[in-house]
Order: C-alpha cells, then sequence, then structure tokens
C-alpha cells in the first residue's frame, strides 16, 4: 500500500498535464467541431423560443407529468407530433471560460486523486512502472470515460460524440498512466 499523501506529485503533475492535453484537444485539433449541428433556419428557432424567456436548466418535451402519463394517448400524440428534445439552457451574455477551465482542471484533480487512491491500495512504493501504468491508467480511464455513455443511452447524444469523449478519456487516461508510473516512488 502506498499512501495517498506519498502520491501529491503524480496527482497535480497529472491533473495539470491532463489539463494540456484537453486544451490540445479541444482548442487545436478539429477533432469536436462538429459535435453540435446548427438547428435549420436557427434566427427564426431563437425568435420564437426567446418570448418564452426559458430560465437556465436542462428541459425535455414533451414532458410527461408522471409515469402514467406516458401511456396516454395524448402524451403519444405529443410525441409523434413532435418536437422531441432534451436540451440544456445556459444564461444569456457572453460566454467566459474562466469558471468552465476551473472546474476541469478540479475534475481532474479528482479523477488523479481516485487513480492514486485505487493504485495506491493496490500497490506498494517500488512497483514498476506497467503495473503502476496499468492500475492507474484503468481508473483514469473509467473517471473520464464512462460517465459520458449514459447521457447517449438514455437521452439521445449522438453516439459518435461520445466515442470521440471516450477516446478524448483515453489519451487522458494514458498521460495519467504515464505520470503516475513515472512518478510512482520507490
Amino acid at each position: 500500500m502506498t499512501g495517498l499523501s506519498a502520491l501529491w506529485i503524480p496527482i497535480v503533475v497529472s491533473a495539470v498535464l491532463v489539463f494540456i492535453a484537453s486544451s490540445i484537444i479541444h482548442m487545436v485539433l478539429p477533432w469536436h467541431k462538429n459535435d453540435h449541428r446548427a438547428v435549420p433556419d436557427e434566427q427564426r428557432f431563437r425568435d420564437a423560443v426567446r418570448p418564452l424567456a426559458i430560465p437556465p436548466g436542462d428541459y425535455v418535451v414533451p414532458r410527461p407529468a408522471s409515469m402514467a402519463d406516458c401511456k396516454t394517448p395524448e402524451y403519444g400524440q405529443k410525441m409523434l407530433q413532435g418536437p422531441v428534445m432534451v436540451f440544456t439552457v445556459i444564461p444569456n451574455g457572453p460566454m467566459t471560460m474562466g469558471r468552465s477551465l476551473v472546474q476541469w482542471f478540479a475534475f481532474c484533480v479528482v479523477v488523479s486523486i481516485l487513480a492514486a487512491y485505487v493504485s495506491g491500495a493496490a500497490l506498494p512504493p517500488g512497483t514498476p512502472y506497467l503495473r503502476v501504468f496499468q492500475i492507474a491508467g484503468a481508473t483514469a480511464f473509467i473517471g473520464y470515460a464512462v460517465a459520458a455513455w449514459p447521457v447517449s443511452i438514455w437521452y439521445g447524444r449522438a453516439w459518435s460524440t461520445t466515442i470521440k469523449s471516450t477516446i478524448d478519456a483515453l489519451v487522458f487516461a494514458l498521460v495519467t498512466a504515464g505520470t503516475f508510473g513515472w512518478l510512482w516512488p520507490h
């Protein structure tokens, strides 16, 4: 067993390296450029929706009042008529990345802490690089990838987007695994 206090350097370094890798993937490479499509006749759509003043939040349309409502002919008709949507409304105004980047970095630190916890519980100091790589990498992959899959399963997100996010997660896991293997205490 290796305590978390002995792993703070790989935790911080791996989080920083994943943050840098994710910045390259999302800002330099065109990999995620087409994850979100434009609504046909966007201006007309915006003009139609704006008067509703929908507050920020997550929504589904049509939304049944209960499970029993899902079985009614009226709800079935709404589903046939459409549109059927799951969407998120964010606040109006300029988009600032600062808060999101801070939250993303905090998430990277949390995944690295979890990878450290599992690896530290399983492996003593002096464990060979490849064994550390295996345990830390698998744990980091689970942390970065698996939560995205239910969004496609339940909410209809394009599987292509989820697969791309899963490939990103593999890159982040490899970076984390390599960092832990490299900086593992001896």
